[in-house]
């Protein structure tokens, strides 16, 4: 299978993939999904790589040995306005290549970057299953110094609390879980419980002499009850 067929064929897969985590219910299943997204974006990011080296070394065999390797975008920030969402990538001296040299592509749910033969590099970031739906049509990019914006157009002006819907279901997830028929301190008590959990030896030291100071003024309390009736 030539590289490009490999390529439509490893997008298809992330396109399917997203859509699964999406209608995931079990956090089980979500981390499976989730990890198999990871891999498959890191196959395509080496496919995309190797079609192009290999179109460089078709047209001059000399430089075949110059070709830049890929990495991953990981310094960015996002931010929205009415209409747009906006991410801002740090890129030093993106402004000094050439402009063709910097491709963005964008679906109604996504975007994919590739900026080529920059610092010896080919700079790669895909974000997959954006919060909301985005028109491909009207998203575009700008150049800075130093910096990369991307700019996507919201489909409405609704607010984003979050980039991706993976974000989202990430953050979901960490919060703590209510039950409408649960007394109001077994709330607190769950609360507690994963905070305990989660903290270093301090943070349990604490909590447990809280817990035991609480028991004791439990117990002082009850027998001054006994001893008053």
């Amino acid at each position: 299978m030539d590289p490009t067929e490999q390529i439509n064929q490893l997008e298809a897969d992330l396109t399917e993939l997203g859509s699964l985590l999406e209608k995931a219910q079990r956090n089980r299943v979500k981390d499976v999904l989730t990890q198999e997204i990871k891999k498959v974006e890191k196959e395509l990011s080496a496919k995309k790589q190797q079609k192009e080296q290999l179109a460089k070394k078709d047209m001059n065999p000399s430089v075949a040995s110059k070709v830049a390797y890929a990495v991953k975008i990981t310094n960015y920030a996002w931010d929205q306005s009415d209409k747009f969402v906006k991410i801002y990538i740090t890129l030093k001296d993106v402004h000094k290549i050439p402009s063709e040299n910097v491709d963005v592509t964008f679906t109604d749910s996504s975007f994919s970057v590739l900026v080529k033969e920059l610092d010896g590099k080919n700079h790669q970031m895909t974000i997959l299953n954006m919060l909301h739906q985005i028109n491909e049509k009207d998203c575009y990019k700008k150049i800075k110094t130093d910096m990369l914006l991307i700019m996507c157009k919201k489909q409405s002006t609704q607010k984003w609390e979050y980039l991706t819907k993976m974000e989202k279901q990430s953050k979901d997830k960490d919060k703590p879980k209510m039950d409408d028929n649960a007394e109001p301190s077994d709330g607190l008590m769950n609360m507690l419980k994963k905070i305990y959990d989660d903290g270093d030896d301090d943070m349990k030291r604490t909590i447990n002499k809280a817990w035991s100071e609480s028991q004791e003024k439990k117990v002082r309390g009850g027998a001054g009850d006994m001893m008053d009736f």
